[in-house]
């Protein structure tokens, strides 16, 4: 396994293909990629190795979890390569080949990943998953993620207290956006409200000489796919 990242230049690496026993050291943001290369080559996806190089736009800044839907695009990318032409991909299969090789990752984010749909919000259950109507656009909603900065330390506290001045000043709802806890929630409010409760929540944290949290507006868009 050839492995590079281009947010980490310098810690690019040449890595047996192990398909079981313990994995060889690994520079740590190669760790995951590395469990789901040999994941996927022990169900014959690249068994005979594979050359990998990663690149991501979101940070840690954004308050959204990366590394779920970053096992996803590589399972996708390289199932992709070893799947007969005109055939896509089995995520079903995918999918239950995350959850064996990463298990104390986010099972439902990995699914939202590869199974979501434009203008419907997915419920995953023990049975399976379903499909309801969520379009906030079509109801005069806007959905947009809340994100704290400064101490990591304080951010539960600090998010808690932006959730709540949010609430205050229209917003409708908020939930995290995966089940560990963060920097960040998704907060439903509707469009009309949406400068009024921007506005409270930086007077609130500018108050107390606190930073000012991020707004990132929010798409429900589809599951991850090719961009050709």
């Amino acid at each position: 396994m050839r492995l590079s990242s281009l947010g980490h230049p310098a810690d690019s690496c040449d890595l047996p293909l192990t398909p079981a026993g313990p994995a060889p050291a690994a520079p740590a943001w190669a760790v995951r990629p590395y469990a789901v290369l040999r994941a996927l080559a022990r169900a014959g996806f690249g068994s005979g190795g594979t050359d990998l190089h990663l690149q991501g736009s979101l940070t840690a800044a954004a308050g959204l979890a990366t590394a779920e839907p970053a096992d996803c695009a590589v399972a996708l990318a390289v199932a992709d390569v070893h799947t007969r032409a005109q055939e896509e991909p089995d995520r079903e299969r995918l999918a239950r080949l995350l959850a064996r090789a990463l298990p104390d990752g986010d099972d439902a984010l990995r699914r939202a990943a590869l199974f979501a749909r434009p203008g419907e919000a997915l419920l995953t259950t023990s049975g399976g998953r379903r499909y309801v109507p969520f379009d906030p656009a079509a109801s005069q909603s806007r959905l947009v993620l809340l994100a704290v900065r400064g101490d990591p330390g304080e951010r539960a506290a600090e998010l808690a207290r932006a959730v709540a001045c949010a609430r205050r000043a229209g917003a409708l709802s908020a939930w995290p956006p995966g089940r560990r806890p963060g920097r960040s929630v998704l907060v439903l409010l509707p469009a009309a409200r949406l400068t009024a409760v921007r506005a409270a929540v930086a007077e609130e944290f500018r108050g107390r000489g606190r930073p000012v949290p991020r707004f990132l507006n929010i798409a429900v868009a589809g599951a991850a796919r090719r961009e050709e």
